[in-house]
């Protein structure tokens, strides 16, 4: 073999290669897990058990749009995200880690104030709908098929 024709497979198969792990590097760029773990580093220590979110579920079983539950800093849904677009993690908005402080002398927060809370603004958001949900189809929290309400339905110990 010439050293032409060996320059030429080198290159052909070169690309081939690279072309492989580029498309293997925006797949795995554009794909979402089916079950997300919502765990976040900027808590210290979880006081529950990690939420399992199925994002599969919401998004094809339950017809959700991506505006649901991802919205823009004036709280707009983002509908017009597609699937692989990146969406911002929810403590980037919502910084303070864990809950309101809450009991005897706890300030009153408004709603915009509780929000900022990390762990406030995905109950709201996760309970809103869940709540609405059974309430549309009729459903009562311990009903087969209702949407989890309750620490225990979300926050499940092994």
């Amino acid at each position: 073999m010439d050293k032409k024709s060996f320059v030429l497979i080198k290159t052909v198969l070169g690309i081939a290669v690279l072309s492989l792990l580029f498309v293997a590097v925006v797949y795995a760029c554009t794909t979402v897990s089916d079950v997300i773990k919502m765990e976040n580093k900027a808590y210290d220590k979880h006081k529950k058990a990690i939420v399992l979110f199925t994002h599969k579920k919401h998004i094809e079983d339950y017809k959700l749009s991506c505006g649901e539950c991802h919205h823009d800093q004036d709280n707009k849904p983002l509908d017009n995200l597609k699937k692989g677009d990146e969406v911002h993690n929810c403590i980037e908005c919502h910084k303070k880690p864990g809950e309101r402080p809450k009991g005897r002398g706890a300030p009153k927060l408004t709603k915009k104030e509780r929000l900022e809370y990390h762990a406030e603004a995905i109950h709201y958001n996760c309970k809103g709908c869940h709540k609405k949900f059974n309430k549309k189809n009729k459903l009562k929290s311990k009903d087969p098929g209702a949407a989890p309400t309750t620490c225990k339905r979300c926050h499940v110990t092994k």
